[in-house]
Protein backbone atom coordinates (compact mmCIF):
# COMPACT_ATOMS: atom_id res chain seq x y z
CA UNK A 1 0.00 0.00 0.00
CA UNK A 2 1.29 3.73 -0.80
CA UNK A 3 -0.14 6.58 -1.17
CA UNK A 4 2.15 7.53 -4.07
CA UNK A 5 -0.82 7.49 -6.54
CA UNK A 6 -3.21 9.62 -5.09
CA UNK A 7 -0.33 12.31 -3.84
CA UNK A 8 0.45 12.23 -7.89
CA UNK A 9 -3.58 13.07 -8.54
CA UNK A 10 -4.69 16.52 -9.26
CA UNK A 11 -5.70 18.46 -6.12
CA UNK A 12 -9.50 17.96 -6.63
CA UNK A 13 -9.21 14.40 -6.38
CA UNK A 14 -6.66 14.35 -3.26
CA UNK A 15 -9.36 16.29 -1.24
CA UNK A 16 -11.85 14.25 -2.74
CA UNK A 17 -10.28 10.79 -1.37
CA UNK A 18 -9.33 12.01 1.72
CA UNK A 19 -12.26 13.80 2.80
CA UNK A 20 -13.81 10.41 1.87
CA UNK A 21 -11.55 8.76 4.00
CA UNK A 22 -12.12 10.79 7.14
CA UNK A 23 -16.03 10.57 6.52
CA UNK A 24 -15.90 7.20 6.30
CA UNK A 25 -13.47 6.90 9.45
CA UNK A 26 -15.98 9.46 11.27
CA UNK A 27 -19.37 7.84 9.97
CA UNK A 28 -17.79 4.48 11.64
CA UNK A 29 -17.49 6.31 14.74
CA UNK A 30 -20.79 7.55 14.70
CA UNK A 31 -22.56 4.10 14.09
CA UNK A 32 -20.99 2.76 16.86
CA UNK A 33 -21.50 5.84 19.22
CA UNK A 34 -23.96 6.61 22.13
CA UNK A 35 -26.51 8.60 20.20
CA UNK A 36 -28.64 11.79 20.42
CA UNK A 37 -25.31 13.25 22.71
CA UNK A 38 -23.30 16.96 21.83
CA UNK A 39 -19.97 14.70 20.71
CA UNK A 40 -22.92 12.45 18.37
CA UNK A 41 -23.72 16.59 17.01
CA UNK A 42 -20.55 17.29 16.61
CA UNK A 43 -19.39 14.88 15.04
CA UNK A 44 -22.27 14.00 12.87
CA UNK A 45 -21.80 18.34 11.69
CA UNK A 46 -18.18 17.37 10.88
CA UNK A 47 -19.44 14.38 8.90
CA UNK A 48 -21.96 16.13 7.15
CA UNK A 49 -19.46 18.78 5.99
CA UNK A 50 -17.02 16.03 4.67
CA UNK A 51 -19.74 14.55 2.59
CA UNK A 52 -20.68 18.20 0.90
CA UNK A 53 -16.60 18.50 0.20
CA UNK A 54 -16.80 15.22 -1.45
CA UNK A 55 -19.69 15.99 -3.41
CA UNK A 56 -18.76 19.43 -4.68
CA UNK A 57 -15.25 18.16 -5.45
CA UNK A 58 -16.91 15.12 -7.52
CA UNK A 59 -18.60 17.64 -9.75
CA UNK A 60 -15.02 18.96 -10.90
CA UNK A 61 -13.99 15.05 -11.39
CA UNK A 62 -13.93 13.96 -15.06
CA UNK A 63 -12.16 10.87 -15.39
CA UNK A 64 -15.02 8.80 -16.51
CA UNK A 65 -17.22 10.66 -19.14
CA UNK A 66 -20.35 8.75 -20.17
CA UNK A 67 -22.67 12.16 -20.65
CA UNK A 68 -20.20 14.65 -21.58
CA UNK A 69 -17.83 15.52 -18.17
CA UNK A 70 -20.28 13.09 -16.35
CA UNK A 71 -20.52 9.88 -15.34
CA UNK A 72 -23.16 7.15 -13.24
CA UNK A 73 -21.29 8.23 -10.16
CA UNK A 74 -22.50 12.21 -10.51
CA UNK A 75 -26.09 10.50 -10.22
CA UNK A 76 -24.74 9.61 -6.52
CA UNK A 77 -23.48 13.03 -5.97
CA UNK A 78 -27.14 14.68 -6.82
CA UNK A 79 -28.98 12.07 -4.35
CA UNK A 80 -26.43 12.94 -2.18
CA UNK A 81 -27.00 16.33 -2.28
CA UNK A 82 -30.20 15.97 -2.21
CA UNK A 83 -30.61 13.39 1.16
CA UNK A 84 -28.28 15.85 3.35
CA UNK A 85 -30.08 17.73 3.90
CA UNK A 86 -33.44 15.85 4.67
CA UNK A 87 -31.47 13.75 7.04
CA UNK A 88 -29.94 16.75 8.96
CA UNK A 89 -33.60 18.30 8.79
CA UNK A 90 -34.90 15.29 10.44
CA UNK A 91 -32.41 15.30 13.34
CA UNK A 92 -33.27 19.15 13.98
CA UNK A 93 -37.03 17.76 14.30
CA UNK A 94 -36.60 14.90 16.37
CA UNK A 95 -37.39 12.50 13.48
CA UNK A 96 -34.83 10.13 14.81
CA UNK A 97 -36.43 7.01 11.95
CA UNK A 98 -35.62 9.25 9.43
CA UNK A 99 -32.26 10.59 10.30
CA UNK A 100 -31.06 7.02 11.31
CA UNK A 101 -32.30 5.50 7.84
CA UNK A 102 -30.73 8.86 5.81
CA UNK A 103 -27.33 9.08 6.85
CA UNK A 104 -26.82 5.11 7.30
CA UNK A 105 -28.19 5.06 3.46
CA UNK A 106 -26.09 8.21 2.87
CA UNK A 107 -23.32 6.02 4.69
CA UNK A 108 -23.61 3.19 2.72
CA UNK A 109 -24.49 3.89 -0.82
CA UNK A 110 -22.00 6.97 -0.88
CA UNK A 111 -19.24 5.99 1.18
CA UNK A 112 -18.95 2.17 1.50
CA UNK A 113 -20.66 1.22 -1.98
CA UNK A 114 -18.81 3.76 -3.91
CA UNK A 115 -15.75 3.53 -1.98
CA UNK A 116 -16.02 -0.32 -3.29
CA UNK A 117 -15.66 0.71 -7.14
CA UNK A 118 -12.92 3.17 -6.70
CA UNK A 119 -11.11 -0.23 -5.93
CA UNK A 120 -11.75 -1.42 -9.61
CA UNK A 121 -8.49 -2.24 -11.77
CA UNK A 122 -7.06 0.97 -13.15
CA UNK A 123 -8.72 3.27 -10.71
CA UNK A 124 -6.84 5.31 -8.59
CA UNK A 125 -7.26 4.12 -5.28
CA UNK A 126 -6.71 0.55 -6.30
CA UNK A 127 -3.23 1.66 -6.67
CA UNK A 128 -3.02 2.75 -3.56
CA UNK A 129 -4.34 0.01 -1.77
CA UNK A 130 -3.46 -3.18 -4.16
CA UNK A 131 -0.36 -1.53 -6.06
CA UNK A 132 0.24 -0.29 -9.61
Amino acid sequence: MTLAPLLAAPVVIRMHAFAAMGAFGLGVVQLAAPKGTIPHRVVGWAWTALMLTIVVSSFFIHTIRMWGPFSPIHLLSLFTLAVLPVAVLAAHRHDVRRHRQAMIGLFVGALVIAGLFTLLPGRIMSAVVFGA
